[in-house]
């Protein structure tokens, strides 16, 4: 259903993306993750029809995405990263304008998906929150019932509550066979909706893989704090990925050795263990590092 072929748009100094080939099937719910600046929103600008390519190109449905942009989005439904509105409109006359635009008749979706997202729109656009600027944006891209949803960091402002009633949403929409491209910064946001997974870094596709194999090769990370301070060479010895913190704090990263490192933690004095939250690009870093991966495109 998206298809994009050896697409390049080179901006300079090493930005833009560069020979990205990538296909999501019918049906398909697919992350695109990597740090800010890796080329996820250029890539989305392309397939919206806003970027012409240096070269390759992209298509949705077999539809050229520069060619045929107004065909494509009769029956799409996007989420911008920055969502630009009509500021002095207020949320029912922005709604009422894209349903009008969509040539919508019945607006039973588009009131479901107000109530489901608890959001009242009146009052002008330009004084609310970023949370209801959100709920309204998804809230437009939805309720057309469209085949493909192009969302770029489509939770960003929303409460873990609403996040939690977005991501049901996306499970509602892969049930129906719509297929879905998502950006996100949330590794459980990811986890929990997507199929498949590609990681792009400086613009280019470095990995391809299910959500499935990237979970059981998760690392966990620790940082275990020592009464005895020789006691930090001794543990090193067993073999641990490991960096020292400081003269008594090491930090130490697991795959799937939990059971010999809790075994370990048994022979020493520890004052302390604790887990540091990871974010998504650490997660993703600790599994490719700086080495550019094989994708399977």
């Amino acid at each position: 259903m998206i298809d994009i072929k050896n697409l390049t748009r080179d901006y300079g100094n090493n930005r833009g993306v560069f020979d990205l080939t990538l296909h999501i099937p019918e049906g398909e719910v697919f992350g695109f993750i990597g740090p800010n600046g890796a080329g996820k929103t250029t890539t989305i600008r392309h397939l919206m029809g806003f970027l012409f390519p240096d070269v390759g190109n992209c298509k949705i449905g077999g539809l050229n995405c520069w060619q045929n942009a107004n065909i494509i989005q009769k029956n799409l439904g996007y989420i911008a990263g920055e969502i630009a509105f009509f500021n002095d409109l207020t949320g029912p006359q922005f709604l009422k304008f894209m349903a009008e635009y969509r040539k919508l008749g019945n607006l039973t979706r588009m009131n479901e998906l107000l109530e489901r997202f608890e959001l009242n729109p009146r009052g002008k656009i330009k004084k609310m929150s970023k949370g209801m600027k959100q709920k309204i944006g998804i809230v437009a891209a939805f309720m057309h019932a469209p085949a493909v949803l192009i969302l770029d960091e489509p939770t960003s402002g929303l409460d873990p509550l609403m996040q939690n009633k977005f991501i049901e949403l996306i499970h509602e929409e892969k049930a129906r066979g719509k297929t879905i491209l998502m950006s996100s910064h949330i590794f459980e946001e990811v986890e929990r909706t997507c199929d498949r997974v590609g990681i792009i870094k400086d613009g280019r596709l470095v990995a391809l893989d299910t959500v499935a194999n990237l979970k059981a090769m998760q690392t966990k990370k620790y940082v275990i704090t020592f009464e005895n301070l020789n006691d930090i060479d001794k543990f090193t010895t067993h073999k641990f990925q490991s960096k020292r913190l400081s003269d008594n704090r090491l930090e130490v990263i697991l795959t799937d050795e939990l059971a010999h490192f809790l075994h370990a933690l048994t022979l020493y004095k520890i004052t302390n263990l604790s887990a540091p939250n990871q974010n998504l690009e650490d997660i993703f870093m600790a599994f490719y590092g700086d080495k550019e991966v094989a994708a399977d495109v």
